[in-house]
């Protein structure tokens, strides 16, 4: 199942977000192909204000448990998080 996951920041954690941003980042290269693809959103002044993913998951259980673990969740950078079924239809300029 795919899933798009919007996480927005709290406020005032950049600070946090930049130290836990080594683990976030190692924790999605482990997670390998599940990664559809996934980077910051951006505010009208091209500063972080959060993530968006698509992540492919058996289902919203493991989605859940994957979040738990999450470096971002973990040191408290996303205050709010977004979850919906996805379907990627095209990839890289591709029919996926």
């Amino acid at each position: 199942m795919q899933f798009m996951v919007k996480a927005y920041d709290g406020e005032g954690v950049l600070e946090k977000r930049m130290e836990a941003r080594p683990a976030h980042l190692k924790r999605m290269e482990e997670l390998g192909s599940k990664v559809i693809c996934g980077g910051g959103i951006l505010d009208e002044e091209g500063k972080m204000k959060g993530s968006m993913l698509v992540v492919d998951f058996p289902d919203r259980a493991a989605l859940d448990a994957w979040l738990k673990e999450e470096p971002y969740v973990v040191a408290q950078v996303w205050e709010k998080i977004e979850v919906e079924r996805y379907n990627v239809v095209f990839l890289g300029g591709k029919k996926a």
